[in-house]
């Protein structure tokens, strides 16, 4: 106990205390030092029984059992439970030692005694400036298929080549749908990826992404490859508002844990290897792997707890699926003409050659040369899409009369 030189002052005043001293001393004693007689008198019969100076030393407070002390073999077990999920790449925080020693049979100690007996033996680096976890807005779709979100990162294989692992997860399980590796963030392996994905699980109502080139470039003006896939689909492709990848947030959780286990096993010497360790991954995230913000279920328990959300309606589009090709001059005033869309380059291209690949969504102009020369979402027919203009730019009906301003 901590001491307290007051008190001890106290103590020697009551030690020293007259046999004689008139009576209502010890009242008026006790009410100027704010203290009562209870503790006046007990503190004389102290002195009776102890020595000085040891009695003028406060006694300590502390029990002289702890029925509810946690036992030293427990302590020993979450101590050993915590190394062994630790090693292995995986959480190992209170949560998951009590799951895991009740895996073993072991009623587990609670949350707080957990981190308390890690915090006693050293095992825990202080972090007061990290943001608690109650001040974060947790939000999830209501059913399983209802919107999955996909997002690639960057691991190093043994020889040092550095490729993506893209992740494919449900918004409301976290379960991981598909995982890929691959030689880069392309367009090709996202597509991949997802039909993987749609192939196990049934077509999702939307797919979150953010705005990369081999996601989504629809912010950039023109259609990828991945959304023309899911449009036919019927899928309702979504993206994170710039610069803001907060919207990814299960993503990103993911990929710390996918990263946390691979830097546990040893690297993989080339994708096919990479690929096995992930399978392996996500069979054991989705399976064996409690998660906190599903009240300690598996993803996959969670996904199959509810039904999925139904398939999207297939979309009845005007357009042919397939993209068409077209070879175009410009004229004098450097326009042309694509299924009456009118489109304008300039004076300067009069007379040049364009080849035009026209999508359901998207117009591709090139060159002669092949180079790419402009890009434009497709307006509707009898659209008019005019020079100087960024790319995206959405043209507006053309008026019938010329005239009309």
């Amino acid at each position: 106990m901590a001491y307290d030189p007051a008190r001890t002052d106290l103590r020697l005043i009551v030690a020293t205390w007259p046999a004689d001293a008139p009576r209502g001393a010890v009242t008026r004693f006790c009410r100027e030092n704010r203290v009562s007689r209870e503790w006046f008198y007990a503190t004389r019969k102290r002195l009776l029984e102890d020595p000085l100076p040891q009695a003028l030393m406060p006694r300590s407070s502390r029990p002289s059992s702890s029925p509810g002390k946690t036992s030293a073999l427990i302590e020993s077990l979450a101590i050993e439970a915590r190394a062994r999920l630790k090693s292995a790449g995986w959480d190992y925080g209170p949560i998951s030692v009590a799951f895991e020693l009740a895996r073993l049979g072991i009623a587990p100690p609670s949350r707080s005694t957990l981190a308390r007996i890690f915090t006693r033996n050293g095992l825990v680096t202080p972090q007061p400036k990290k943001r608690p976890k109650s001040s974060y807005i947790r939000f999830r779709y209501a059913a399983p298929n209802e919107c999955w979100q996909i997002d690639a990162m960057d691991w190093t294989l043994a020889n040092g080549t550095v490729i993506a692992v893209f992740q494919l997860n449900d918004d409301h399980s976290r379960l991981q749908i598909a995982s890929l590796a691959a030689r880069s963030e392309n367009a090709e392996d996202a597509v991949r990826v997802v039909t993987t994905g749609i192939a196990r699980h049934g077509v999702p109502q939307r797919l979150l992404s953010d705005n990369g080139t081999a996601l989504n470039p629809s912010r950039r003006g023109w259609t990828g490859e991945l959304t023309a896939l899911m449009l036919s689909l019927g899928v309702q492709p979504i993206t994170s508002s710039v610069g803001h990848p907060q919207t990814q947030g299960k993503n990103e959780r993911g990929h710390a844990t996918l990263k946390q286990w691979l830097r546990a096993q040893s690297r993989a010497l080339d994708l096919v290897e990479l690929q096995g360790q992930l399978d392996k991954f996500d069979q054991h995230y989705n399976e064996h792997r409690p998660h906190q913000s599903l009240g300690m279920m598996t993803p996959l328990a969670c996904y199959t707890a509810t039904p999925k959300s139904p398939t999207p309606a297939l979309p009845t589009s005007p357009h042919p699926a397939a993209p068409q090709h077209f070879v175009r001059t410009a004229t004098a005033d450097g326009t042309f003409r694509v299924a009456r869309i009118r489109i304008m380059t300039s004076k300067a291209h009069a007379g040049h050659t364009f080849n035009i690949l026209l999508s359901p969504h998207t117009i591709l102009i090139f060159d002669h040369q092949g180079t790419l020369f402009a890009t434009h979402p497709r307006p509707i027919d009898g659209s008019y899409i005019p020079n100087g203009k960024p790319r995206g730019f959405l043209a507006t009906q053309k008026p019938s009369d010329p005239t009309e301003t």
